[in-house]
């Protein structure tokens, strides 16, 4: 009967329970401690692969009752360092000691394990990762039309079904998914990708995990992170080629030959991924060596093409991998956190063409998240194109270029300044202008209805005067001049001790401004009349207590008076004004009363 000494990487992948169960190891198995510890932390850390250990371990001591093995555990437990150390090697120094002082044979999953146990000596059984035969329990939710899959413990599965911004969720089970059931399924995704070798664990924390087996992408995420265990798997539908898109022939030529920085911009879902990935193919087909950054790596690719991932590795890695491959188109999947766009920019700066996806709600907001992360006059040189995908088309296209010039609507010479004009490519017309005014960076629309420094002087017009007056109304008769008509009561205190108030903010904003008194517009309202012997009485609602009524007959004003507190106004019928308001009553005359 021979002795076997297994280690972390065979234990947690449980295959030692299934030679055992095939009739392939017969013995002793002999677990050292060293393995148990490193189990154990990783459990502690939440992580899958620790409690698919823990499983196996449990598993043995069953096949052990069984009288199909005899089990013993030995060795010290690591210390504290050597547990922190362990991809260094120090745990599995401890796990060949074992299996030399056993003279066992030493079962592993893990190459560099396998070599290093030779070299001492030591009889090894070195077990080749299989790819699994059988298809994921989570694959059977998923359908020809299925985007992706929510499950959550106690909670109904749903799936998403349709394509890119048209989409349904549907219920997939009329019942809540237990959580046992939650957990087995993540367990297997994990066990899956690390034998299968097109798939690989992306992050591994404590709260979460994301994992790319094959064209899935799942995210894992457990407590505390998440109030439950939830598993999300998401598939790509259909991978398109850029010309199925049927991009306009100057678009397509921009993308060829004459953008170097481009931004794709969309929300969650529109497509942005699936249409950098076709550009992807395009540069490769065109002789291009192309590469991509991302994180996770998700994009599906085909062989040529190099993916990176930033999990892996820092970003002065990916800048110095990229800087001395010299690739000629760069991908980076997604620009997300500042390190993100430091990374880009610098790649950008660097002379790389660079192809970045952005989530935006629109395509100029895609460039004002640069605006905080680097001098403005710098951004026409990291971003020349900016594509803005919605429902997986392009809904349009910016293009961005420096000038000096004055900005649209000023008219002074001297209010002349470094400007990005901002184009929309479809339209050939200039959309927007960013410019720095006083210590802001500010971002313009410009239209033919009115200039963008006339909207944006309005704004802050009116800003200005909210904070002395809420009645305020502003009016921009020319680029350099505005009237501002406030209520006669409030004019004094805004000109100020010989109008310095009005000084000071004609010199902030360099605009002529003229106060003049706000006429207060009434409003028709709707009354009723009731008549006694002596009076006619026109009856309002309370709210409009002590407010000045006027009263028109056909469109001629004939006389105002002050709403009562009750909301009534009496004309006593003997008056000249009284057999005025009668007759109009008795001939259906029109009767406006202005409030």
């Amino acid at each position: 009967m021979k002795t076997y000494v297994p280690d972390t990487s065979v234990i947690i992948e449980k295959t030692v329970s299934k030679l055992i169960e095939k009739h392939e190891l017969k013995g002793t198995i002999v677990i050292p401690n060293a393995v148990v510890a490193e189990i154990e932390a990783q459990a502690n850390k939440r992580r899958e692969i620790g409690f698919l250990g823990l499983e196996e371990l449990k598993k043995l001591q069953e096949l052990k009752k069984q009288n199909k093995i005899d089990l013993r555990f030995v060795g010290e437990r690591p210390t504290v360092d050597q547990i922190k150390f362990a991809k260094s090697g120090e745990i599995d120094a401890l796990i060949r000691k074992i299996a030399y002082e056993e003279s066992a044979t030493l079962i592993t999953a893990d190459i560099v394990q396998s070599e290093s146990a030779k070299v001492y000596g030591l009889e090894v059984k070195f077990i080749e990762h299989k790819i699994p035969k059988t298809k994921l329990k989570i694959e059977k939710y998923f359908d020809q039309h299925t985007m992706s899959v929510h499950l959550k413990e106690d909670a109904i599965p749903y799936a998403k079904k349709g394509l890119p911004g048209k989409w349904n969720l549907i219920k997939l089970s009329k019942k809540p998914l237990r959580k046992a059931r939650v957990l087995e399924l993540s367990k297997e995704i994990i066990e899956k990708a690390k034998m299968d070798p097109s798939s690989f664990i992306e992050i591994s924390r404590a709260g979460s995990s994301v994992i790319q087996y094959k064209n899935y992408r799942i995210v894992i995420v457990r407590k505390p992170v998440s109030d439950g265990l939830e598993i999300t798997a998401i598939k790509p539908i259909k991978k398109l080629s850029l010309q199925e898109y049927k991009v306009p022939k100057e678009i397509l030529e921009r993308i060829q030959t004459k953008a170097r920085g481009i931004l794709i911009a969309g929300e969650v879902g529109s497509g942005k991924s699936t249409f950098a990935q076709a550009i992807a193919e395009y540069y490769n087909k065109d002789g291009k060596i192309t590469k991509t950054v991302e994180s996770p790596r998700d994009l599906q690719l085909n062989s040529d093409i190099t993916q990176y991932s930033k999990n892996f590795s820092s970003s002065e890695e990916i800048h110095d991998i990229l800087f001395l491959s010299r690739p000629e188109n760069i991908i980076f999947d997604e620009i997300r956190d500042t390190p993100d766009f430091k990374l880009f920019i610098d790649l950008r700066l660097g002379g790389s063409n660079c192809l970045g996806v952005i989530h935006s709600a629109s395509a100029i907001d895609s460039i004002q998240r640069f605006i905080t992360r680097m001098e403005t006059g710098m951004i026409p040189s990291v971003l020349d194109t900016i594509i803005h995908m919605d429902s997986g088309e392009i809904a349009s296209v910016l293009t961005l270029k420096m000038t000096v010039k004055t900005p649209s609507g000023m008219t002074e010479a001297d209010l002349a300044r470094p400007v990005i004009e901002v184009y929309d490519f479809m339209e050939n017309k200039l959309a927007y202008e960013i410019y720095s005014y006083g210590e802001q960076t500010v971002v313009i629309p410009v239209s033919e209805e009115k200039s963008s420094t006339q909207k944006f002087a309005e704004h802050y017009l009116e800003k200005e005067f909210r904070q002395y007056s809420k009645n305020a109304k502003i009016k921009l008769i020319a680029s350099n001049r505005a009237v501002v008509y406030l209520p006669e009561k409030e004019i004094p205190r805004i000109i100020g001790v010989k109008g310095k108030r009005i000084e000071n903010i004609e010199e902030k904003l360099g605009i002529k401004i003229t106060v003049k008194e706000l006429e207060i517009k009434k409003e028709s309202t709707t009354y009723n009349t009731t008549e006694s012997k002596k009076y006619i009485t026109f009856t309002f609602s309370k709210s409009l207590a002590k407010k000045q009524a006027e009263f028109f007959i056909e469109d001629t004003f004939v006389f105002s008076a002050i709403i009562s507190n009750n909301g009534r106004v009496q004309i006593h019928k003997k008056s000249q004004l009284g057999r005025q308001i009668q007759e109009t009553l008795d001939t259906n005359k029109k009767l406006e009363v202005k409030v």
